[in-house]
């Protein structure tokens, strides 16, 4: 919840990411919030008054879950939502021949967006969510501390890099 507040405020495809992750996590403790607050909230140096928030935060994001039919896989609503505005700004960017530089950054990332979409057989909707897709995918194997191709970290540096002034232009527009 800090962390997300955090990110939110300062990086919006880093705060997809790392709400994916919270799902992931909240499958993972099997949507029991009393595992969450042992393996998680209570890992946290923070005052009490702010577990406790974190406590609600994490109940919350079980019943939202739980509601969306999420046991098993996909994203929170407001996540794809946000994923959706995202792919929207990315296709105004990329139409706009003021943008050169977003443009150039799209032409280098697009084989690796193709690659990704096609590995996805259809499930994946636009470039965006076919990055942050492909970010996420990076994120999990360094976190299982797998090792990683050349020709994956050109890809992934390619889509970073386009995400990067995707998420510049996000912003400015706050």
């Amino acid at each position: 919840m800090i962390i997300a507040r955090e990110k939110k405020k300062n990086n919006i495809i880093e705060y997809i990411l790392y709400m994916w992750q919270i799902e992931d996590m909240i499958r993972a403790n099997n949507f029991d919030i009393e595992k969450i607050k042992k393996n998680i909230i209570q890992e946290f140096d923070q005052p009490d008054e702010i577990k406790e928030e974190m406590y609600e935060w994490y109940k919350d994001l079980i019943q939202r879950m739980e509601k969306e039919g999420l046991k098993e896989t996909g994203h929170l609503n407001f996540l794809n939502d946000l994923v959706k505005h995202l792919d929207n700004l990315h296709n105004e960017l990329i139409k706009n021949p003021k943008e050169l530089e977003y443009i150039e950054a799209y032409n280098a990332a697009k084989p690796a967006l193709a690659d990704l979409k096609q590995k996805a057989r259809g499930t994946i909707a636009g470039d965006v969510e076919a990055s942050i897709q492909g970010l996420y995918g990076i994120l999990m194997l360094k976190l299982q501390q797998k090792s990683i191709n050349s020709a994956t970290q050109e890809a992934i540096a390619s889509i970073s890099h386009l995400m990067a002034l995707l998420n510049d232009k996000y912003m400015s527009q706050r």
